[in-house]
């Protein structure tokens, strides 16, 4: 079943209009999280909203928003007086112009989204507006409200729909001066280039993030399988940085290295890529009293493991 809509409203282009749904590409339910325990008694942690000087615990509906002024004043706002914040982006993704896919600077790219038609009106102006950004190679620049907050948002096609990618604005950017103005004007030879590109060559190839692994998250998986197998856990040996002393014999030491690690993966039977199912992992290691997974501890998991209290 496909995720609930983040947005529902209008994309307009000019007189053209159509209702669409905003839809995240992205997720990270995926990924092993853990909750916070009591180490002593094993239960989770429970966090409570208090008044900071009486200590009391204050319900939901007695908490508003508060705009810090100084110290010890702030200037409450309501949610009907935000709402009351109409901007015409609340509802309506309103095309303002049309960029060079490259103009966009990638410091500026925040998320991903997928957009639809919303309902089975409207897919005429929808396929419109997609069409004429498709043959014009063009990325279209709007404005869209989530979360409270107005972002400007980049259209391009994909597929049959239209991927929305929230952009931020100059002032969230921090400038590349102050942590780039230190670094040393150095001279790079011919012959270091050349070596240098000699090693881009043999690690030439194609994105495919398929051949991508979470090796993080692969080992997160293998300590919580040791841990309820009753296994002992030793640290592994850290990764040293070493320093590099004479930089041209690294660069030719580096091309002989690389040249063998690719004959060997020449030597080695191709695997074919594995997918799972959509919101799907591969399972852990079996519960006692529960019946085995097929064929041991998978690397990647198909679901959350099961936590048990201590």
């Amino acid at each position: 079943m496909a995720p609930r809509a983040n947005w529902k409203g209008f994309l307009r282009l000019s007189l053209v209009t159509c209702p669409v749904a905003l839809y995240p590409a992205t997720s990270e339910s995926e990924k092993v999280s853990f909750n916070q325990l009591n180490r002593k008694t094993g239960h989770r942690i429970k966090y409570a909203k208090v008044d900071a000087d009486t200590g009391e615990e204050v319900d939901n509906e007695d908490i508003v928003k508060g705009y810090k002024v100084d110290t010890d004043t702030f200037i409450e706002v309501t949610k009907e007086e935000l709402e009351n914040v109409a901007l015409e982006s609340t509802r309506t993704i309103e095309i303002d112009e049309f960029v060079d896919r490259s103009e966009i600077d990638p410091r500026y790219l925040i998320r991903p989204y997928y957009l639809r038609p919303d309902g089975k009106v409207g897919h005429d102006a929808f396929a419109v507006i997609r069409e004429t950004i498709r043959e014009m190679n063009k990325v279209a620049i709007g404005r869209v409200v989530l979360t409270n907050r107005e972002h400007i948002i980049a259209l391009e096609p994909l597929d049959k729909g239209l991927m929305g990618t929230l952009l931020r604005y100059p002032y969230e950017v921090r400038s590349a001066d102050e942590y780039f103005d230190d670094i040393q004007d150095v001279k790079v030879t011919k012959d270091m280039l050349d070596l240098a590109r000699h090693i881009v060559n043999q690690k030439a190839g194609h994105f495919d993030p398929d051949k991508f692994e979470d090796q993080y998250e692969t080992a997160l998986i293998d300590l919580i399988n040791q841990k309820r197998a009753g296994k002992p856990i030793t640290a592994k040996a850290r990764p040293r940085g070493e320093n590099v002393v004479d930089l041209m014999d690294a660069l030719r030491k580096s091309i002989g290295r690389d040249a063998s690690a690719a004959t060997e993966v020449q030597k080695k039977p191709a695997k074919k890529a594995r997918k799972a199912a959509a919101g799907q992992k591969e399972m852990l290691m079996p519960i006692a009293g529960k019946k085995p997974a097929k064929e041991g501890v998978a690397k990647k998991p198909a679901a959350k493991p099961q936590r048990k209290s201590a």
